[in-house]
């Protein structure tokens, strides 16, 4: 699991060729502190088909502002530097999580 700062979003995920999850998470945030650790568990199951990689938007404010990121947690799937499909909130469950990942692999 890459963990991803704002001076690294956009050559891991906006530049990058194929599939790459971003975890957008938060410091105070207890469903993302919650899901984390399924994510964790997807990444190393499913890690060598695609790119898991997480950030934390306390810290990198206007890149999720700038990627529509207005609630947390949001699990997302890029393609070639584009947002193709995304879990926001209550949507973003274990299952849901892993049901999405699978399309991709």
């Amino acid at each position: 699991m890459l963990e991803l700062d704002k001076t690294t979003f956009e050559a891991e995920v906006l530049k990058a060729e194929g599939y790459v999850l971003v975890d957008f998470y938060g410091d105070g945030c207890v469903p993302c502190q919650a899901l984390m650790p399924h994510v964790h568990a997807l990444a190393d199951k499913y890690g060598d088909k695609l790119k898991f990689t997480a950030l934390n938007t306390t810290k990198a404010r206007r890149v999720a502002i700038g990627q529509k990121v207005m609630g947390l947690p949001v699990i997302a799937i890029y393609k070639d530097g584009e947002k193709v499909e995304e879990l926001v909130k209550d949507d973003a469950t274990k299952e849901a999580v892993e049901a999405m990942v699978q399309k991709y692999v």
